[in-house]
């Protein structure tokens, strides 16, 4: 697993070395990504990125390596998860706050419908900033299901925030 996480952090840093995009997003969940592989049944289970640039990997892992190189260009992969890409991307994610959200929500049909589906959000430090992620992490506490909720703290937000370390 650590050759793979490897490979797949230098196909991250050459992809978007040619194409552009988020590098530290993509780079600070490449260990993260393949366990969440290795351990959870996908696509039957379902990951939820709550940024498409921390997706780069999964799209790796997915079937889509041969096609990094057209990430973010006409025609090519998409920046983001997009379920008409992939079977493997459930929720088309755009930018932060939701992704706890819409697991919440496959968690919840998955119980009804009596599937034994994990559904996991990977949620990043820059998206706990919205009030959408604690509206949902106070559904979720409320609802209980089937669900796991990542954060993907890693200090790497995209945009300046507080630093509230000493």
């Amino acid at each position: 697993l650590e050759q793979l996480a490897e490979e797949i952090r230098r196909d991250v840093i050459y992809t978007v070395s040619k194409t552009g995009g988020h590098l530290s997003s993509s780079l600070g969940v490449v260990e993260l990504t393949v366990a969440l592989h290795y351990v959870f049944d996908y696509p039957k289970d379902n990951i939820v990125f709550d940024v498409g640039h921390q997706a780069y990997p999964h799209k790796i892992l997915t079937g889509r390596r041969d096609r990094m190189h057209t990430i973010r260009q006409t025609g090519g992969l998409s920046g983001f998860t997009k379920r008409s890409e992939s079977e493997y991307d459930p929720f088309g994610a755009g930018h932060s706050s939701t992704s706890i959200s819409a697991a919440l929500g496959m968690a919840a049909a998955s119980d009804m419908k009596g599937d034994d589906k994990t559904s996991i959000a990977v949620i990043g430090d820059g998206a706990m900033t919205g009030g959408m992620a604690y509206e949902a992490l106070n559904n979720a506490g409320f609802l209980d299901k089937n669900m796991i909720v990542i954060l993907n703290d890693n200090k790497e937000v995209s945009l300046p925030t507080a630093n509230l370390d000493p």
